[in-house]
């Protein structure tokens, strides 16, 4: 699997707020079964709550997200549904915030 890749949100119960998954996991870890996924809300839905440094915007397919990383979560890669979106872009602002969240800083 490649990282900074985003996957459709199969849980029927949270994939209205969040509609997609984003993998964050290292390739090198590929053959372990769980993997690790930051949630993408809609920015309609999260408004102006979100401390940017700890939740990144992001754009996919045309519209804007915000990663959540204080819900980072690992997951069975069994899960995810379709692969919709590389993400690599915006890989020093999704690790930014992933250290932020570990260090503070």
């Amino acid at each position: 699997m490649a990282q900074f890749w985003v996957y459709k949100n199969t849980n029927r119960a949270t994939q209205s707020r969040v509609p997609y998954l984003l993998d964050i996991q290292s390739p090198l870890l590929d053959e372990l079964q769980t993997t690790v996924v930051i949630p993408l809300y809609s920015k309609a839905f999260i408004g102006k709550a979100a401390i940017t440094k700890l939740c990144p915007e992001v754009e996919v397919d045309g519209e804007q997200f915000v990663a959540v990383t204080s819900q980072i979560t690992g997951v069975d890669r069994k899960i995810l549904g379709e692969k919709t979106a590389d993400l690599s872009d915006y890989r020093a602002e999704i690790i930014a915030a992933v250290d932020f969240i570990i260090s503070g800083i």
